[in-house]
């Protein structure tokens, strides 16, 4: 407890609690931000409560009518100088927690780049044995609620999208690897050389060229957008809409417990209107995930966008409550139909990280390229597997 008559700072589990009592008051605290809270309490004098209530506020608010709030909240979990703080309870979840599941995900996943790891998904060093923190999970509920996109740096949104843009670019002029005759090029098609000379009994008397065809390459994109990838999917869903609006033939899905198809949200002149229109019509954000489901509706609904030439992204953390053998089967139908099979996950930078979950495990045997995407230099590293 925070205090002055003790040299001891605030636990990272009073910290998340607090910060957890500041997102439900409204304010914008993400796991980002409570991460930066921690380091922050390590590095200041935790006896000086001037200084930590300074420190705090500046890390987890951010318009100025969070301020009361954050005061009212700061002063009811630490108290002020000379009050005996008062014991506190965590809520307790309605679902079963995750942390024990998920304990093998350390701190350390954090990174600065504007990408940062699910706080949720780590254990606090002290024991919670009576206790949980009710944070976002693998989950089959649907959600109803809008989502809302405005918890980003502008500076961040407008990197991922140039990202976006530069690999669309260089996808779009790649060569693709088959070739075709042409009447002059720079490299001789020597079958066909060979082939011709026999009408001139064996005299290469004419040369015939060839030339790599033009890349066709078709994207379909099949983003999680449940409440286990909600930091990602803001970040992920900006990252298509620069491939979408520089890349032609791209094709956009979102699923948390339901398919949706998105295309022409994100078709908008800005980004600022796709969120609005994503915003105001696509529902399911932050819900639970059942991704064989979602599979399986695109298999019946959509194989049309999806042939040879097609590289299918999932980009999804890969926690599933539904059943393992609709997802193998969903899968396996959908390699056999696309060229290739990408899944990205957030999760799979971690060094520490084993793909435990029952959805990665059954979903390995299907998967060409198995990467991660939490930073810029992952989504760039995207672009070697673009071209078929």
């Amino acid at each position: 407890m925070l205090n002055h008559e003790t040299s001891a700072g605030p636990t990272i589990e009073d910290t998340l609690l607090f910060c957890r009592s500041l997102r439900e008051r409204g304010l914008a605290v993400t796991p980002s931000e409570s991460v930066d809270a921690i380091r922050a309490l390590s590095l200041l004098d935790c006896n000086d409560r001037r200084e930590v209530f300074l420190s705090l506020r500046s890390i987890l608010t951010s318009r100025l009518e969070d301020f009361p709030i954050f005061e009212e909240l700061f002063d009811a979990f630490w108290g002020r100088p000379g009050e005996v703080p008062q014991p506190r309870k965590l809520v307790e979840s309605s679902t079963p927690s995750l942390n024990e599941s998920r304990s093998h995900l350390s701190p350390s996943t954090y990174t600065p780049k504007g990408l940062p790891y699910l706080l949720e998904n780590w254990k606090p060093a002290e024991s919670l044995d009576s206790e949980s923190i009710d944070l976002p999970g693998a989950s089959n509920a649907a959600s109803s609620a809008k989502k809302d996109f405005g918890l980003l740096a502008p500076n961040e949104l407008e990197e991922i999208v140039r990202v976006a843009r530069r690999i669309a670019r260089r996808v779009a002029a790649s060569p693709s690897r088959r070739w075709k005759p042409v009447r002059r090029g720079s490299r001789i098609h020597i079958r066909r050389t060979i082939r011709q000379s026999l009408k001139t009994g064996g005299e290469m008397i004419e040369l015939s060229f060839k030339r790599r065809k033009q890349n066709k390459t078709r994207l379909v994109v099949i983003c999680d957008v449940s409440g286990s990838m909600d930091l990602f999917s803001r970040l992920l869903l900006q990252f298509v809409y620069g491939l979408q609006n520089t890349f032609a033939r791209v094709e956009t899905f979102v699923f948390s417990t339901a398919l949706e198809r998105i295309t022409g949200y994100l078709k908008d002149a800005t980004y600022t209107r796709a969120l609005a229109g994503l915003s105001a019509n696509v529902r399911g954000w932050s819900g639970g995930t059942l991704i064989g489901r979602c599979i399986t509706a695109f298999n019946s609904e959509w194989a049309r966008l999806t042939d040879r030439r097609t590289i299918v992204i999932i980009l999804s953390d890969g926690w599933d409550t539904g059943e393992p053998e609709e997802l193998a089967a969903s899968l396996a139908t959908l390699k056999k139909r696309s060229g290739r099979l990408i899944w990205l996950n957030p999760l799979l930078a971690s060094p520490t990280y084993q793909p435990l979950t029952r959805g990665m495990q059954v979903a390995l045997p299907y998967i060409d390229v198995f990467a991660p995407a939490h930073d810029f230099a992952s989504l760039r590293a995207l672009e070697r597997h673009l071209v078929l």
